[in-house]
């Protein structure tokens, strides 16, 4: 047993060291990738005059969640958090609207925040070696998923359009969550 190597949560991650196994970390697991544009797709559609926030939420709270995991903090579910956080946030960007109640984008945020944590802690877990650099690069990846997310907002934004990519994205993130979650088994 103690011979024994970590167990990965994803496959493709055996050299998780430095800044090029960071920023291919985020990129390589759909769950994340789903996961991360979808918070782009929730703040460009809810919050377009400050479709920053939830990104500058989700990276702060996933580096709190990497910091907790590298200090040893052991966390239950984390997979199945991740899982369900892309089921979620698929559901937040179906059903968000910029007339939505400031009590709900609030609660959706601190949702957003804490599925962060989730997502943070199972890359810091998956890391070796040299952490900065591997922080930084799945920052930046983080960052330009939610940045292509927020893209195709704009891209649809003064559309007729809207409304229905809205509907079709949240649709389609959602159901990949859920054959992530169910489909594997």
């Amino acid at each position: 047993m103690t011979l024994s190597l970590p167990a990965m949560a994803h496959p493709g991650h055996e050299h998780g060291s430095g800044l090029v196994a960071g920023l291919l970390h985020p990129l390589t697991g759909m769950d994340h990738l789903l996961a991360m544009i979808a918070v782009g797709l929730w703040a460009g559609f809810v919050m377009p005059q400050r479709m920053l926030i939830a990104p500058l939420t989700f990276m702060t709270a996933m580096a709190g969640g990497a910091l907790l995991g590298w200090a040893g903090v052991s966390m239950a579910l984390v997979e199945p958090g991740i899982l369900l956080s892309v089921v979620v946030f698929g559901l937040l960007t179906l059903t968000g609207g910029q007339q939505q109640s400031s009590r709900v984008t609030k609660a959706s945020l601190a949702c957003i925040g804490l599925f962060a944590v989730l997502h943070g802690h199972a890359h810091a877990t998956e890391a070796s070696g040299h952490v900065g650099p591997y922080l930084a690069g799945f920052m930046l990846s983080t960052a330009a998923l939610h940045s292509l997310g927020v893209l195709m907002v704009l891209a649809v934004a003064r559309g007729n359009a809207m409304q229905w990519v809205q509907r079709a994205s949240g649709v389609a993130i959602a159901a990949g969550g859920a054959f992530l979650m169910f489909g594997a088994v």
